[in-house]
């Protein structure tokens, strides 16, 4: 076991109390407040919009994405057959609607040889009843025989019911036009249903590839090539490298005194050296116990209210490499916009 000499031990003393006290915490001086907290990021989880097979998987768990990029793909073919399936619905019920035009022009021909023949019988029955008028007129002067006469009656009967007959055809060939016009409209539907069928899957199609909706990091992986997931199930889950901010809570006395954009100062454990600027985005309205992470039990039990310190977006974009969510750290509130920064708390950044 070494043995440590007097001298050596007060050396090793003195040298860790100047660490710490190079390292220590700044002391606040009046108008100032403090609160620890941790690095959070908005985060975005990459999920498919329709159940199937990941494809494959074209980004790793730290690669910095930009927005519109293909971060993975899923297996197309039973989109694909569904869609050519459509397709053919659509083709089958173009040809329906062509023949049941066909039909219509046909039905309306036959309404159109109908009512001519409906005009011929009508004249046929006028001329054969001028002629019954006639033979009644000569028959009782004994001009025409009464046979002639019940034959003349008997053709006038005759033109009545082929007139009836002729009109009965132009009811049928309308109903006929009415039924073809039916089939056209029905086929017109379903080809309006079969293309939209279409058009969706040809935008399932498009969703199988799925793409950064911003610029950020890959957090996590959470799905690998060849599995097979429901709707909305997750591959890859990205951080909002544009929207970190530390979340902390301070007493009701401070908290009064933070305005929306008050400077913020971070301090992370990890980085201590440097000094992060931020802007207090939100503050609580309504009052809540301070979490577990305040270590001593006097300030637990005071009504806290939570603050967000924002880091500024253009500020996350220079240093993208040195962001990392999660590190615990110390957030200063300036609560006083009059008074200066301590020189321990000057803005210092990474080169």
């Amino acid at each position: 076991m070494k043995k440590w000499t007097l001298p050596a031990l007060v050396l090793m003393i003195a040298a860790l109390v100047a660490v710490w006290w190079e390292k220590r915490p700044p002391e606040l001086p009046e108008g100032f407040a403090s609160g620890n907290g941790r690095i959070e990021a908005t985060e975005i989880d990459i999920a498919t919009q329709s159940p199937g097979r990941i494809l494959e998987i074209l980004a790793r768990e730290g690669d910095f994405v930009k927005a519109g990029s293909v971060l993975a793909r899923m297996d197309t073919q039973v989109l694909l057959a569904q869609r050519d399936e459509a397709q053919s619905r659509v083709r089958e019920a173009e040809n329906a609607q062509l023949t049941a035009r066909a039909v219509v022009a046909q039905r309306e021909s036959e309404l159109a040889a109908a009512q001519a023949l409906v005009a011929q019988h009508r004249a046929e029955a006028e001329a054969a009843t001028k002629r019954l008028k006639h033979s009644k007129a000569l028959v009782t002067e004994g001009a025409v025989s009464r046979q002639q006469f019940d034959d003349d009656q008997a053709r006038v009967s005759a033109a009545k019911a082929m007139v009836s007959a002729a009109e009965a055809q132009v009811v049928a060939a309308r109903a006929g036009i009415a039924a073809a016009k039916s089939q056209v409209a029905q086929a017109q539907s379903v080809i309006e249903a079969a293309k939209a069928t279409v058009t969706r899957l040809q935008a399932d199609m498009k969703e199988t590839e799925l793409k950064s909706p911003l610029d950020g990091r890959v957090q996590y992986r959470i799905a690998e090539p060849g599995e097979v997931l429901n709707a909305g199930g997750r591959v890859l889950s990205l951080v909002d490298l544009s929207d970190v901010y530390m979340t902390f809570f301070l007493p009701t006395e401070a908290a009064g005194k933070v305005a929306l954009g008050s400077e913020i100062r971070l301090v992370l454990d990890a980085v201590p050296d440097y000094v992060i600027p931020a802007k207090a985005s939100f503050v609580a309205s309504v009052a809540q116990f301070t979490p577990k992470t305040v270590e001593t039990e006097t300030e637990r039990l005071k009504l806290m209210f939570r603050v967000r310190a924002r880091i500024d977006p253009e500020l996350l974009k220079a240093h993208a490499e040195q962001v990392k969510v999660g590190l615990p750290g110390m957030a200063y509130v300036r609560l006083d916009p009059k008074i200066h920064w301590p020189e321990k708390l000057a803005i210092r950044l990474p080169p």
